[in-house]
């Protein structure tokens, strides 16, 4: 296949400064910059899709404490991205083969052909498919919670990238009842009537603990939580026996105040049901990618699952706008940005 013509630049969004305070579009570059010739053994990549996670904010701040790279000032951001080989000096990837990276957040990227996965275009339906938070909620439900036949389920953040994905993976392995948080009507609807979540409430409508009494009258086995603050407080109280807590994230914290970061532990509470507390880190083992794309691709062959999300057009330049968005709760599921018509 002849290579395509390459640009002698590339769109690429930078971090201006470190976030400090809330975030705005003031904390972004978005610049033209020269496009490195490839080397012995590189590949020019054209990103065709790139996604957008809150954890992204985390890592803008001075010294976000994740078990990731954080960004730089004055250097361009990293994040997942999808895209086709334009240009190869080396054996291991043809132009025309469809690869994942972490250059994200440009629209082309050069490098090593290592540092490029090579997927499988069948696979999928559509190449945004490999980017999604599947691996987090697939590891933590199966992994962290070991979610299993008979378990009920609270996933708080429900409609959110991981969440709707989480709830979805519980109903999978045998869950008999999922419930799901988000913070508007149209989201709970969306969460039962689109992903099959058996039951969702408004965290905006009363004392999160007092629906989740009405919701869960027997207890919660698992919760799933992205959310922290007083969702977290209700699911310690609605616990049952031997309840496994999946610790994935804390938006109440992140977005706004930090208090939602800091919830208040009844411990003896916690001690007379055996509640069990497994937080986790969500930079993953190709192991545990794999396994998600493994169970993913065969329960959509089966018409088990859905991928929720949002595709936003316009290219690079709409990614820190989507970003602000998706942090403010704009956006259900999966959010990526469409870079390339191609």
């Amino acid at each position: 296949m002849p290579s395509p013509k390459i640009p002698a630049k590339s769109l690429e969004v930078r971090l201006a400064r470190h976030l400090e305070g809330p975030i705005t579009l003031d904390h972004f570059d978005v610049v033209q910059a020269e496009l490195a010739e490839p080397g012995d053994g590189e590949v020019v990549v054209r990103n065709d899709f790139m996604q957008l996670t809150a954890v992204m904010q985390d890592l803008m701040t001075p010294a976000p404490d994740l078990p990731m790279p954080p960004y730089e000032v004055g250097k361009r951001l990293w994040g997942g991205g999808v895209g086709t080989v334009v240009h190869s000096n080396s054996p291991d990837l043809a132009v025309g083969d469809l690869v994942q990276n972490m250059d994200g957040w440009a629209e082309y990227s050069v490098g090593p052909a290592g540092q490029y996965y090579k997927s499988d275009p069948t696979l999928y339906p559509s190449p945004e498919y490999y980017l999604t938070q599947g691996p987090t909620a697939y590891h933590g439900i199966a992994d962290v919670a070991e979610v299993g036949e008979g378990d009920v389920v609270f996933v708080s953040g429900a409609a959110g990238g991981v969440g709707s994905l989480a709830g979805q993976i519980a109903k999978c392995r045998g869950a008999k009842r999922v419930i799901g948080s988000a913070g508007s009507k149209a989201k709970v609807e969306y969460l039962v009537n689109e992903l099959g979540y058996d039951a969702a409430f408004d965290y905006h409508d009363g004392p999160v603990v007092d629906r989740l009494r009405e919701l869960a009258p027997d207890g919660i086995n698992v919760f799933f939580d992205t959310v922290g603050g007083e969702q977290f407080e209700a699911a310690v109280q609605v616990a049952a026996q031997d309840a496994r807590f999946a610790l994935c994230g804390a938006l109440s914290g992140q977005v706004g105040n930090s208090e939602g970061a800091f919830p208040r532990l009844d411990i003896m509470t916690a001690i007379v049901r055996q509640i069990v507390l497994r937080p986790f880190a969500t930079f993953h083992t190709p192991e545990q990618i794999w396994a998600w794309h493994q169970h993913f691709s065969q329960w959509l062959k089966e018409g088990k699952f859905v991928l929720p999300g949002t595709i936003i057009e316009g290219g690079l330049s709409q990614a820190p706008t989507g970003l602000l968005n998706l942090l403010t709760g704009k956006y259900q599921g999966n959010v990526v940005v469409k870079l390339s018509e191609s």
